[in-house]
C-alpha cells in the first residue's frame, strides 16, 4: 500500500504538465525505482565537514533522505546547500529524530566542493565518492531531479525526486514523513492554524524606478509550530523574504515583500505561501500604481 500511494502521489504531482513521451519515460523510471533498495559500498565512509567519521547505523530514524550528486554541470547550481539547510531544519523542527540525511558527491573539483560545504556550514553526513562506487552499484537515473530518494529504515525507496527543486515533491515528502498519506509509527499529522492580518496589500502610487515594500504578518494561532515550506510569486518583479525558523504557537512570521517595476503600470500580483497550516496554500495579493 505504501508503494502504491507514493507512486500515485508522484505521478499526480510531477507528470501533470509533461508531454506524453515524457510521461511514459518518467512512469517507467518511477516504477523501476519504487521499492528498490539503495545499495551502500562496504568500503566507503561518511563524515561531517570537520572530517569526523559518522556511523550511519547510529541514526535510529524512521526515514532517510538520500541524495547523489555527480560532477556534470554547475556544482553550486545542483547543490543548493542553503535550501537544503533550511529544509533539514524545518523537518527536524516538525518531526524530531524522524529523518536522517545522507549525501553522496562524485565531484570533479573536490576542493571547490569542500569550500562550499564549509561556507554553508553544511551539517549532514557526506561521502565523497571519488571512484563512483555508489553509481556502479545503483546506476542512478541520469536526470539530476531524480537522484534524490526518500527511504525507509531498510533503504527501500518510498519516493523519488528532489524536494528542493520542486515544491510538490517537498509536499509529498512531508506527507509521507508526517503520516498524511500513510501511517507513521512515530505520530500524527502536524498541522496548525493561522491568522493573517490582511491578505491584500495596496502599495500606493509611486515612481516606477523606486522599489516599493510591504509586509504581511502570519500569526500561528494553533498549538503546533508553524513552518513556511515555500513561497511562490506570480512574477519575477516581486520578491519575498521571511524567517525559515518555525513560529511557535502565539508567534508571527513576517513576509517582507519588495516590488520592483520594470516600467510604469498598474499591477496586481499574487504571492502563494505553502506552509503546514490547515488552510495552506495561502494566497496573498499586492497591488499599486507605478507611475
Amino acid at each position: 500500500m505504501k508503494r502504491i500511494l507514493c507512486i500515485l502521489g508522484i505521478i499526480a504531482t510531477l507528470l501533470s504538465s509533461c508531454a506524453h513521451t515524457q510521461k511514459k519515460e518518467l512512469l517507467k523510471l518511477i516504477y523501476e525505482w519504487q521499492g528498490k533498495e539503495i545499495l551502500f559500498p562496504t568500503d566507503v565512509t561518511f563524515e561531517r565537514i570537520d572530517g569526523k567519521a559518522v556511523c550511519l547505523d547510529s541514526f535510529n530514524c524512521t526515514y532517510k533522505v538520500f541524495t547523489y550528486v555527480d560532477s556534470i554541470g554547475c556544482m553550486s547550481c545542483k547543490l543548493k546547500l542553503s535550501e537544503w539547510n533550511d529544509f533539514m531544519s524545518m523537518v527536524d523542527s516538525l518531526y524530531p529524530n524522524t529523518v536522517s540525511y545522507q549525501f553522496v558527491f562524485q565531484p570533479y573539483k573536490i576542493g571547490e566542493l569542500q569550500l562550499m560545504l564549509k561556507r554553508e556550514k553544511f551539517s549532514a553526513p557526506i561521502c565523497i565518492d571519488k571512484k563512483g562506487k555508489f553509481e556502479d552499484l545503483n546506476e542512478f537515473p541520469k536526470n539530476a531531479s531524480f537522484q534524490t530518494f526518500l527511504l525507509d529504515e531498510k533503504n527501500k525507496v518510498l519516493a523519488v525526486g528532489n524536494p528542493i527543486n520542486n515544491v510538490k515533491v517537498k509536499e509529498l515528502y512531508l506527507d509521507v514523513i508526517s503520516g498524511t498519506s500513510m501511517t507513521n509509527k512515530r505520530g500524527a499529522i502536524v498541522k496548525t492554524k493561522i491568522d493573517v492580518e490582511k491578505t491584500v496589500l495596496y502599495l500606493g502610487c509611486f515612481d516606477w524606478k523606486e522599489d516599493r515594500r510591504g509586509r504581511f504578518l502570519i500569526k500561528n494561532i494553533g498549538n503546533k509550530p508553524l513552518v513556511i515550506q515555500d513561497v511562490a510569486t506570480s512574477c519575477g518583479c516581486t520578491t519575498v523574504a521571511y524567517s525559515k525558523e518555525p513560529a511557535l504557537p502565539g508567534k508571527e512570521i513576517a513576509l517582507e515583500v519588495v516590488y520592483k517595476a520594470e516600467h510604469p503600470e498598474h499591477f496586481d500580483k499574487t504571492i502563494t505561501v505553502y506552509c503546514n497550516a490547515e488552510t495552506s496554500p495561502l494566497v496573498l495579493k499586492i497591488s499599486g500604481d507605478a507611475k
